[in-house]
């Protein structure tokens, strides 16, 4: 897990001074014949083979900056008892037990939780030796950790170095992530020195051998390059967390909490949350390393189904996926209280596959930001695939390409995903534009009918004040014809009684033929300005689910009129659990948005039948059952049921004193006695399958 290991690994080979040092280390490769023979005298020494071989000397000298730590350089004795003693393992009845992992068949890895591994390492040092050797742990999950060196001056008395990750970080003898143990100059001498470790998880042997020169400049470039991945991280979170707060979208919410969760993990992982926040509460450590993973999948998770709205688009799947969800963290919850069996790993691949599979369904359909969240899961599983084999002791190409490959997948995915929701919300920002556009493509066109009306509105009202001029301007000229008449012929009275009274009769005309004029001017007025009839298209829009229709029928009931609660009559209430209902706090009689309306146990979708009404009361209720059944897809006995009920409401509305014709639908909306009239209709209706 070191990136100088990677510098200098076997496959850089000679282009690396540390790499060529090491691979003279190791014996000269044997031809493929000496081999063979090999294979064939193992196989006829048979029994023979049953003495523990053991392991090879490590010989460190000046000039070399690290040494990797093969499964040849050290041997590893069991104790499933935990009870063995530095003495007793030394002793010949268990040092002959020490085998060495290299041809053995055993993984480099506590296999056991329960039980305690003693390794055995032989040094060398250099016949002239100034600086200190270091021997570093790269699993800073290790339980337990106790390290024997020899005492100066002595081959057999030993001091020990006590630490792990139960105990305090305090404990640990330098301030470092992972543990360092100190291996003193000795020049010239041969030292070998005893590891015991214990914990209750898989962790591997993996270690290293720094020299005194060249850790500082190691530990320098690691915490370097773990100081960026934080600062990326943190950043990632300050920018979707000012997104989430400028734009209320949750998604950002859940997905900050997902990026926390990682860097939780990793925390915890690598060893600087126990290093830096939280040194003294190792159980607090403990806690962490097993609660992040799980608390890991929780936000993922959420954050997936509400990135790829898996609720509305596969609903089934949706729910199946929670029920996964919670039972794969119980799981591990359980596992890593209880059981603590050390294939807590396996329980994450078939919630995360499920997830994979929802996004891979999610991308088939239609949703193209989905393949974002594709490539970053693939990264992410790439990377678990090399961290599972080295939890499971396998030396699957490891190198500081794949130790930290799952840091440099979980940035490359925090990026990725980031970028997903920026399109996602771009797709439903051009969506939306689009749907205003469409808007006000739509009022234009009702702006410019709007404006034709006017104008024909005008063109009446100029005929209307013509006519009148000319009539004013006729009974100007005939009233002066009869004051001449008048002055002319003042004796003849009985005549001129008789043109007064065919002047009457003229005027009576002309009075009755402008109230008629006047009567069809209105009925052609009325005809232009009929209103254009809403389609259930549009009218759902206004109106798009049952939430709309019961906040609108909430908003008439109360909004403008004073609560009375109809069981004890009480004026106060308050808000109930049932959405736009009202709870009447003297006897807590619970009345419903629908209650006393034309909506009231309505065996339909409430947006459906609230179009009924409005089509019916726009028609006077001049509109077929049947053509009511096919604009709302209903059966025609629900529909015919309904436009009774309606029916009714109408007549009775138009009975009342105080009804004024044209007015609002919304009288008909609140008809109360449609309650009790309903019941017969809505029988006819009940054996017709509910319709969405």
């Amino acid at each position: 897990m070191r990136f100088v290991y990677f510098f200098c690994a076997e496959k850089i080979g000679s282009r690396c001074p540390a790499t060529r040092q090491r691979v003279a280390l190791r014996p000269a490769r044997r031809p493929v014949v000496t081999w063979l023979l090999a294979l064939l005298l193992a196989l006829l020494a048979g029994p023979a083979r049953a003495a523990a071989t053991p392991e090879d000397t490590l010989a460190v000298r000046p000039g070399l900056a690290e040494l990797y730590l093969d499964d040849n350089f050290y041997s590893v004795l069991e104790d499933p008892t935990g009870s063995l003693t530095l003495a007793q393992v030394q002793s010949p009845a268990w040092a002959g037990r020490f085998r060495r992992l290299r041809g053995s068949g055993q993984l480099p890895n506590i296999q056991h939780p329960r039980s305690a591994y003693w390794l055995r390492l032989t040094v060398r040092h250099a016949a002239i030796e100034t600086d200190a050797w270091y021997l570093e742990l790269y699993d800073s999950h290790i339980g337990q950790a106790v390290f024997f060196r020899p005492r100066p001056g002595s081959a057999t008395a030993y001091d020990s170095v006590a630490t792990g990750a139960t105990r305090s970080f305090s404990t640990r003898p330098h301030p470092y992530k992972n543990f360092l143990f100190d291996l003193p100059p000795r020049p010239g001498q041969t030292v070998t020195y005893y590891l015991r470790l214990h914990s209750d998880t898989k962790t591997s042997f993996r270690a290293m051998v720094h020299s005194g020169a060249g850790l500082i400049p190691e530990l320098s470039v690691q915490y370097w390059l773990l100081g960026i991945f934080y600062g990326i991280l943190l950043i990632m979170v300050l920018y979707n967390l000012i997104l989430y707060f400028f734009l209320q979208e949750r998604t950002y919410f859940y997905y900050v909490l997902y990026v926390l969760s990682g860097a939780l993990l990793f925390l915890s992982e690598d060893g600087l949350g126990f290093q830096y926040l939280w040194p003294a509460f190792p159980r607090f450590n403990h806690f962490i390393s097993a609660a992040a993973p799980v608390l890991l999948l929780l936000t993922f998770g959420t954050y997936a189904s509400r990135f790829l709205d898996t609720a509305s688009r596969m609903p089934g799947v949706h729910r199946a996926g929670r029920w996964v969800l919670g039972g794969s963290a119980a799981l591990l919850v359980l596992d890593a209280a209880v059981v603590h069996s050390g294939f807590s790993f396996w329980l994450y691949l078939l919630p995360y596959g499920l997830l994979y599979y929802i996004g891979w369904q999610a991308w088939r359909t239609g949703l193209r930001p989905a393949r974002y969240l594709l490539l970053a899961q693939a990264l992410v599983a790439v990377s678990l695939i090399f961290l599972i084999t080295r939890k499971l002791g396998l030396n699957f190409y490891n190198n500081a390409y794949t130790v930290y490959s799952l840091n440099a997948a979980f940035v490359l995915e925090v990026v990725i995903l980031s970028y997903a929701l920026g399109e996602k919300l771009k797709g439903l920002m051009d969506l939306t534009l689009l749907s205003q556009q469409r808007l006000l493509k739509q009022l234009r066109k009702k702006h410019q009918a709007q404006e034709r009306l006017v104008e024909q509105m005008g063109e009446n009202q100029r005929l209307k004040d013509q006519l009148n001029t000319e009539l004013e301007a006729q009974v100007a000229a005939r009233t002066a014809e009869l004051r001449q008449q008048h002055e002319t012929v003042a004796a003849r009275n009985r005549e001129l009684l008789e043109a007064n009274g065919l002047l009457a009769l003229q005027s009576d005309a002309i009075a009755k033929l402008n109230q008629e004029l006047s009567q069809d001017l209105h009925d052609e007025k009325a005809a232009r300005i009929e209103a254009r009839e809403v389609d259930f298209g549009e009218f759902s829009q206004i109106y798009p689910d049952k939430d709309a229709c019961l906040r609108y029928l909430a908003d008439l009931k109360w909004a403008t009129h004073l609560y009375r609660c109809r069981k004890c009559g009480h004026e106060k209430s308050c808000e109930a659990r049932e959405p736009y209902a009202r709870r009447c706090t003297r006897c807590r009689y619970v009345e419903s948005a629908t209650t006393g309306t034309l909506l009231q146990k309505v065996k339909f979708s409430i947006v459906k039948a609230l179009y009924a009404v409005f089509l019916l009361h726009a028609h006077r209720g001049n509109y077929s059952p049947a053509e009511l059944a096919r604009v709302l897809d209903l059966r025609p006995a629900t529909s015919w049921a309904f436009a009774q009920k309606v029916l009714a409401a109408l007549q009775r509305r138009r009975l009342a004193s105080d009804h004024e014709e044209g007015e609002a639908w919304t009288h008909v909306l609140l008809d109360a006695t449609a309650e009790s009239e309903a019941v017969v209709l809505e029988e006819a209706g009940d054996t017709a399958d509910m319709e969405d």
